[in-house]
């Protein structure tokens, strides 16, 4: 099989194509026929070595994928061989072959194709994950998306409207944000030319944000903090933006509010039962059209460098998914 191999620690330009051998399932297994497999910001630190977990090399970069199961391990009796699933893998997923674990690997009905599928387990799994499980978001309250314009962010506002919040959207350009506001998103925040505590605060009329969802950290990450509402709740998602920042801790303690960490990969690996559960809502709203990953480019597996450094440079709005 077809595989985009990291072979030493580098940028995209490092990875390789190649010809390997194909793929046998272990135990509570399945290996999974790749038709699309969906490209995240951790794709770009897990090649560098930069990322909270690295497999062993050589590896494949690729978190989540769509496709049909190829074979099945023991210990599997819920999946067959044949069945459209959608899955996340950790990596891997970058080849026309993936191994699987089966309690994170998910029966796609025939009405969601394999490239909207793939778009959505990473960044629907983590939003959800992170409004649902983490924050606890309820109808009426509001929320404060950072990066809005990007894969975790575009899932974000859906979710967001679909729990019945006011979704605030923030993001570095007006273009950006009126692509926010073309899939749902009330409010916005041009956070490149507007302060961003104070435009928080304005927008909410001095009450402060109940949620904050952070994929973005560094210097956005203090002001946003101090926009947020008595009781509000940070989502700590991620480090777009470079630096992992440092909070002055005096700021939970006079808003009291909450600094919640938000992994989705610990969490499907030490909660599969409440993962699967998630997804089965995840997939009703797609069927439902309530919610609908939003795909920005497709791209074969050969042109892996080329698109990793489109999502580097934040031209992407949404996600970029790869055809093998």
């Amino acid at each position: 099989m077809k595989a985009v191999l990291c072979e030493s620690y580098g940028p995209p330009e490092n990875l390789v194509v190649k010809e390997t051998e194909s793929l046998v399932p272990d135990i509570g297994e399945v290996i999974i026929s790749v038709k699309a497999s969906g490209l995240n910001f951790p794709d770009t630190l897990i090649i560098e070595g930069k990322y909270q977990f690295q497999p062993e090399m050589p590896f494949s970069p690729g978190g989540e994928v769509a496709g049909v199961i190829k074979s099945v391990g023991e210990g599997v009796p819920h999946l067959q061989v044949g069945d459209r699933v959608m899955a996340g893998t950790g990596w891997g997923g970058f080849a026309e072959e993936v191994r699987g674990k089966a309690t994170n690997v998910f029966p796609l009905p025939d009405s969601i194709d394999f490239v909207q599928a793939a778009a959505t387990m990473m960044t629907f799994g983590t939003s959800y994950h992170a409004l649902v499980n983490r924050a606890q978001l309820q109808t009426g309250e509001t929320l404060l998306v950072l990066g809005a314009a990007g894969g975790v962010g575009t899932a974000a506002i859906q979710i967001g409207k679909a729990l019945g919040a006011t979704v605030i959207a923030a993001a570095s350009t007006d273009e950006k944000l009126a692509y926010c506001q073309s899939i749902g998103a009330d409010l916005t925040i041009n956070y490149s030319k507007e302060d961003l505590k104070e435009q928080a605060k304005a927008l909410t009329n001095g009450k402060g944000v109940d949620v904050i969802y952070d994929p973005v950290g560094d210097r956005f990450a203090e002001p946003a903090l101090r926009a947020i509402a008595w009781k509000g709740r940070y989502l700590v998602v991620g480090f777009a933006a470079g630096e992992i920042p440092k909070i002055p801790m005096n700021l939970p303690l006079l808003k009291g509010c909450s600094i919640v960490g938000v992994f989705w990969g610990g969490f499907f690996r030490n909660e599969p039962q409440e993962n699967a559960d998630n997804f089965k809502t995840i997939v009703q709203w797609l069927e439902e059209g309530k919610v609908h990953a939003q795909v920005y480019q497709q791209y074969p597996l050969e042109k892996v460098a080329e698109a990793m450094h489109e999502l580097k440079l934040k031209k992407v709005k949404g996600k970029i998914v790869f055809v093998p």
